[in-house]
């Protein structure tokens, strides 16, 4: 089995750009406003793997439950959603032919983008 949308990943994405809580940066900003490995590793001892997951819109269940490679397609730095990091994901899904990630990607992508023509107003 390939990968497929977190659903719950999703939801909780959604929920965080209606509550304010996402940065609208630039697409190339990804490298830089990523977690790092270290940060990541932080975040899984003090909140756990299910809290990890929330913040990665793919999920492979044929991989080991509690390992960073059963999850994919991360979009936001632990307390925000980022632009950048959903615009990543949007095209790395559509690269690999996961629509259903892709479509959410979507999704988010004018969710944001609407907050981005509000702002500019």
């Amino acid at each position: 089995m390939a990968m497929r949308l977190n659903r719950t990943a999703y939801d909780y994405a959604k929920q965080l750009v209606n509550d304010g809580h996402f940065v609208l940066d630039e697409r190339d900003d990804w490298s830089e406003h990523q977690p790092t490995a270290a940060q990541e590793n932080k975040f899984i001892e003090e909140d756990g793997w299910r809290a990890y997951a929330r913040w990665h819109l793919g999920v492979d269940h044929d991989r080991p439950e509690d390992t960073k490679g059963r999850y994919g397609f991360p979009y936001g730095d632990f307390q925000d959603v980022h632009r950048c990091g959903v615009l990543s994901a949007e095209s790395r899904a559509a690269q690999n032919d996961y629509d259903d990630i892709e479509k959410a990607c979507a999704h988010l992508h004018g969710m944001l983008d609407a907050h981005v023509g509000a702002k500019q107003r």
